[in-house]
This record gives C-alpha cells, structure tokens and sequence, in this order.
C-alpha cells in the first residue's frame, strides 16, 4: 500500500524577517521570502512509491483533515509553539506524527509527549531508517543522527513540491558548519566546527532543477558559505561558469563571516558569480565584547572599513547586531546606531541577547543565575529576552532597544544610510528580476502606500537620498526604501506604546464598544461575552453567540482595527454558535482584519470548522478548543 505523508512548515510569528509590509503593499503577488528547505529535501529522501505534499503554513493554511498516513511537523524554535500545537491536533485525529527540524534537533526531549516519533539531528540516513521501519509497521519514538552526514549523500530537493512562485527566493545549500566558536550561537552545537560540503556536480543538479523552474532569485542558506574559503572559491568559480554556459542569469545571496572582507579574491569571484548581497554577523563593533563573545573573526580590521569594502566590490551587506552583551551599557545604543548610520547598512536587523539552549552562552549564564526561565528564547527581535543584562538595567534596556530603532528607521535616519551607502558602492551587483512595466508598478506602490502616507518630508527625504548622478545605484536604493519602510512598519505595529498607555486606550474602546453594541444586541437576542486583560498587553476576548446580524459584525469590522493600529493589544475572538448567514458575515469582518492578522486568534466550535474559512497562514487559528487552552493559561 503507498504511504501518504503530509509535511508541513508551521505559521512563523512575525518579525523584521517577515518584511510582510513589502510583500502585501509593494511587491505584491508573493506571500514569503524563503520556502523550506529541509522539507524539500526531507522528501527527497522518501521512498519512490510514496506521496508526499509539502504545506508551508506561512503561505496557505495547513489542511485540519488531510488524506494522509503520516504528518510530518518540522521547526525552528521561533516556530515551537506553533508547532506542538499542530502535533497535538493532527495526534488527535490519529494520524502517525513526526516532530523534526532544528529545534528538535536541539531540544528532542520537548517533543517526547507531542510526536509519534521525533526525528533529532541532520535527516539524511535517519529518515531513511524510518521510512523503513514505518513501511514494516514497527516505527520508533526517537531517531537521532549521532555520526557525521557526508553531504555527498544529500539528494536533490523536491523543488517541484514546493509553491515557488509564491515566494521573493529559492534555497539552497552548498554546506554545513562553521569554524568559529561564537558563545551565543548554536550553529556549532548541530553541525560542528568542521565544515562539510556537496560535490559541484550535486550543486549543478539543482541549479538545474531550479532553472527548469524558471527561478532567478536564490538564497544559499549556509550559515557560513565561506566556512573554508579554498572550497568557496571553487564554488564560485563553478557559478560563474555554470551562467555562462547556460546564459541564464541567478541572483545570489548568502551569509558569511565578516573576514570575507580581507580576502580581494573572494570578493571578485563573488562579483562574477552574481552574489548581490550577504548577510554578516557584525553583532557589536566594540572589541572587547566581540572577543567575549568568542567572535574573534570581526576583530582583524575595523568593521566600518570591511563594509565600504565590500561595497567596493558591489556587493550589498545586511546585517545582524546584538545589545545585551555583559559589556554593553546604555552608552552602547548611540555607539550602534552611529555604526549603522556610516555604514549604510539598511537591512540591519538587531536583536537583544538571547540566550539558546545547548549553548555555551546558556550555560555560562545558568551558572551566573542570569537566566529569566519565563522568558520565550525563540525570538531575538521581540521586546523581551531571557538575559539579564550585567550593566544595564533590563527594562532600560529594552527602552534603549525601542529608541534605537526608532531612530534608525526615521525618514530621515533611512535617508541618511541611503546615502551613505551610495558614497562608497560602485556598480552594485545589483540588478533586479523585474521587467520595466513590473518596476514601474513597484514603484508606483512605494509611492502611493510608502512614501505619501508619510507626508512632503517623507517624499523629500526620498527624492534626496537616491544617487541622481549615478542611475545604476537607484534600483537598489529603492529596494533599500522598501526594505526600511517594511521594518518601519512592523515597529509601527509591534514596538510602540508604554503598557500603560495601551491599557488606557484599550480601556476607553473597550467601554466604548460596550455601550454601542448593548441595546443591538439586546434587540437581536444574541450574546456576546467581552473580556478585556490587561498586562504587558491588552488582550480582548470576544465571545460569539446567538443570532447576530450585519450591523454588529460591520461596526466590530471599523473598531477593531482601530484597537490594532493604536494600541499592541491582542484579540481572541472565540465562535461557539453561528448560522450560514453569520459565518458570511464574519468572513467579511476577517478580511477587514487581515492586516493585524498576527495579533488575532481565533477559536471555533468543533461543528463549525468546516463551514468556517480561517486562513490560518494570515490568523492564528487555533486548534484546541477554548476551555482547554484557557485551563492551560
């Protein structure tokens, strides 16, 4: 009998990563920027005669009934919460469950009671072995990879399981590992200190496949493709090559060590093989924190220097940054911000020290007892952590934290880098995918929803900051606007208001809607239960009963989002009783919300989940029933 296997890609919260603004208003058509990876690859490993579907929740919702023998959930850890969620429903309906992913990896103890079976560690020889036992009907609890994966042995991905077309970037990876030792990282802790990597006739057979799929845009996932820069090379000699003689053009980015900057060679190679951008730990520019920090690679030269490099060369740099190092101090949030100012790095994505488990940081701070247990390590980018700071206060600095991105995501501080980076880029690498009618409507979106919605000054801080003299560099400025005001938009969204502040106005609409909705509702002989928490968020519970008409579900759909857009307050709305009518009328009222699908849950009755459309890839539709998750809480 053929095995059906069902892989799903859990929901990620949103985050800078998401740049969700940029693809709802400005490039419109895509609905994420990377597909996963190990799933394609996961089921490159299957048997033949078996059928697989990759779901990625990210882009469509995950099917609650699927034709299939086996559920496959994989996940980082930004992903966990999500994904115990799905195991526990998909373990209900009696499917066969396997957790996997790097989280699992790290963690598989957490999975124990949530999975049928969890798979711990790289997938290429495990899996196989529980493709087989499964098919013999005697699958084990735990699969875990104790040995070394030669990446000779990787498939190709099933790149046609995937919905590319849905998506800015195709994946790939060329190898795994890192020679560095960085305490906070748990790269190291998975794949080891020795980098491993394919053979060039594996990478030419995905190009391939991915050139038969008319994709340009590819994202080589290595943490660190330069890891050994001898092999590198030959890579990059091998892509430059691979182009010429297919006369097909990729657009290439990647991550890799800041030390990238002292090799010419590499840099030039890079150039002719079409590496638009890569990303870059700089983390910190302060060096005794760097060497701390075991991050000795960015300590050979002075950072700001290595970037105008690398732009030398027309290479973009996005970057990671971190605050909350033991030698950081108030004083470190001007430092960085002036870094990141001259530097002209746009896509500087900072994120508070966090502490990851298996970790020598984790460990060393367990020791010190400046771990916070309650704290979610999962995100990096959100307004907690699970450090305690050893020269700063934790709420000062997560003020400090909140100011320094307002600052650099200012019209004017966007602007300012805008240029910065033109000053020292030459002919950027640079190009774009898109046709002249695409670009022109691309930019007609920035205009309208980026630049006009912020007034004259905004519009003049935009038309000032592009390099005039020099058009070449203009497209990539305009995808730094892009790219900045997406960022804006999701501290807009997600890093404004003091509690207080939030729980004053939640307070005042909360009453508000209370006293517009009573006699109505009165009138209509229907029941909804408002609940409002207060805490480090608002949290409005709405509970839906009875016979409600148009009007309530009209005048919910123009005050909800006011909520949303004033205040971090999140919403539950729990269905429990609905006729055919009603449920027309809710979903009217969700596609009004979808903009702050991220801040909204949704609960519905058993009975009603399929007559109920929730695309669980915009809300978080979630799959226990109510009473049980408000036990839980």
């Amino acid at each position: 009998m053929t095995v059906r296997l069902l892989l799903v890609n859990p929901r990620f919260n949103e985050s800078f990563w998401s740049f969700r603004w940029a693809l709802r208003e400005v490039l419109s058509g895509k609905r994420a920027v990377n597909p996963p990876l190990g799933l394609a690859t996961l089921a490159a490993l299957c048997p033949p005669d078996w059928e697989v579907r990759i779901v990625d929740e990210n882009i469509e919702p995950v099917p609650l009934r699927p034709d299939a023998d086996i559920v496959g959930v994989c996940g980082m850890g930004a992903q966990h919460r999500r994904q115990a969620e799905l195991l526990r429903h998909f373990r209900r309906q009696g499917y066969h469950t396997v957790a996997g992913g790097s989280y699992a990896s790290l963690c598989p103890e957490r999975y124990a009671a949530l999975a049928d079976t969890v798979v711990s560690g790289e997938a290429e020889y495990i899996w196989k072995a529980f493709c087989r036992d499964f098919t013999a009907g005697r699958p084990r609890p735990l699969y875990r990879e104790t040995g070394t994966v030669a990446l000779a042995d990787s498939p190709v991905p099933r790149f046609d399981l995937l919905k590319l077309r849905d998506y800015t970037t195709a994946t790939l990876q060329f190898s795994r590992g890192c020679p560095f030792r960085c305490e906070f990282c748990d790269i190291i802790v998975m794949f080891g200190r020795r980098p491993r990597w394919k053979t060039l006739r594996q990478v030419e057979r995905e190009l391939d496949a991915l050139r038969a799929l008319k994709v340009h845009n590819v994202f080589f996932v290595d943490d660190n493709l330069i890891g050994n820069k001898a092999v590198a090379k030959e890579l990059l000699r091998f892509l430059e090559d691979y182009q010429n003689r297919h006369d097909y053009r990729f657009n290439f980015g990647t991550e890799a060590s800041l030390n990238l900057a002292q090799d010419t060679e590499l840099l030039q190679l890079m150039r002719r093989a079409s590496f638009e951008w890569v990303f870059i730990g700089i983390e910190s520019t302060d060096e005794q924190t760097l060497r701390e920090a075991r991050k000795t690679q960015n300590v050979r030269e002075d950072a700001l220097t290595s970037i105008r490099r690398i732009f030398e060369h027309g290479i973009d740099v996005l970057a990671g940054f971190i605050v909350g190092f033991d030698n950081d101090t108030p004083a470190t949030f001007e430092q960085q911000h002036r870094f990141i100012s001259s530097s002209g790095i746009q896509v500087a994505m900072i994120g508070l020290l966090t502490a990851l488990p298996r970790t020598p940081l984790h460990e060393r701070l367990r020791k010190e007892g400046r771990l916070l247990g309650e704290a979610d390590a999962s995100d990096n980018t959100q307004l907690a952590t699970n450090v305690v700071p050893k020269r700063m206060g934790y709420e000062e600095m997560i003020g400090g934290y909140q100011k320094l991105y307002w600052r650099l995501l200012s019209d004017s501080g966007i602007a300012r880098r805008v240029q910065n980076k033109a000053r020292h880029m030459r002919m950027p690498v640079y190009r774009g995918v898109y046709t002249p009618a695409e670009r022109i409507s691309i930019l007609a979106r920035l205009l309208v929803r980026g630049l006009l919605p912020g007034g004259i000054s905004r519009v003049l801080q935009f038309a000032r900051s592009l390099p005039w003299t020099a058009p070449a560099k203009i497209p990539l400025a305009i995808m730094d606007w892009i790219a900045a005001l997406s960022m804006r938009d999701f501290v807009e969204r997600h890093f404004r208001g003091a509690p207080a502040t939030d729980s004053a106005a939640a307070m005042r609409w909360f009453i508000a809607l209370q006293r517009a909705v009573g006699r109505q509702l009165a009138r209509a002989g229907a029941a909804v239960e408002l609940n409002l928490e207060q805490g480090l968020a608002p949290h409005l519970q709405i509970r839906l009963k009875g016979a409600l008409g148009r009007a309530f579900f009209s005048r919910f759909a123009r005050r909800l989002p006011r909520l949303l857009r004033r205040t971090q307050a999140r919403v539950t709305l729990i269905v429990e009783e609905a006729q055919q009518q009603q449920l027309r009328h809710l979903q009217r009222m969700l596609a009004r919300l979808t903009r702050y699908g991220d801040r909204i849950y949704i609960s519905v009755a058993e009975p009603l989940r399929t007559r109920v459309a929730v695309d669980s890839s915009v809300f978080h539709l979630m799959l226990e029933p109510w009473s049980d998750v408000r036990a839980q809480r």
